[in-house]
């Protein structure tokens, strides 16, 4: 079986932790999948809140913009084209210093959920 999402059908949300999401592959939409595919905005000088996943691994790959990414006591600048990992139970944010939309493609395994955000700002 062929599972498929259309871009524009995909309707946007914001996460818990502030960010504009689209969730582009996700069990609750396709049940059976044990990971999340999502690309989120985050606009001009926004940035998400500082939060962690209790089970989650997370991985973030920059499609556009640039980011100061915040991991645990580290920071790193990130640019389009870069890949970081955020493993589960790391306090993580990201900031958009640019001019232009900063751009992620966020893959959760197991699948993003709200109940495994824990906010901690």
């Amino acid at each position: 079986m062929i599972i498929k999402t259309k871009y524009p059908n995909i309707q946007a949300s914001i996460t818990k932790d502030d960010s504009e999401i689209r969730e582009l592959m996700h069990p609750d939409v396709f049940p059976g999948l044990k990971q999340s595919l999502a690309e989120a905005t985050v606009p001009i000088g926004g940035a998400t809140k500082l939060h962690k996943h209790l089970k989650s691994d997370e991985i973030y790959h920059i499609t556009g913009g640039q980011g100061v990414m915040v991991l645990g006591d580290e920071r790193t600048d990130v640019v389009a084209g870069d890949t970081i990992f955020i493993p589960a139970g790391t306090p993580h944010k990201i900031r958009n210093p640019g001019d232009i939309p900063l751009k992620i493609l966020c893959f959760c395994c197991p699948a993003y959920s709200h109940e495994d955000t824990e906010l901690l700002q």
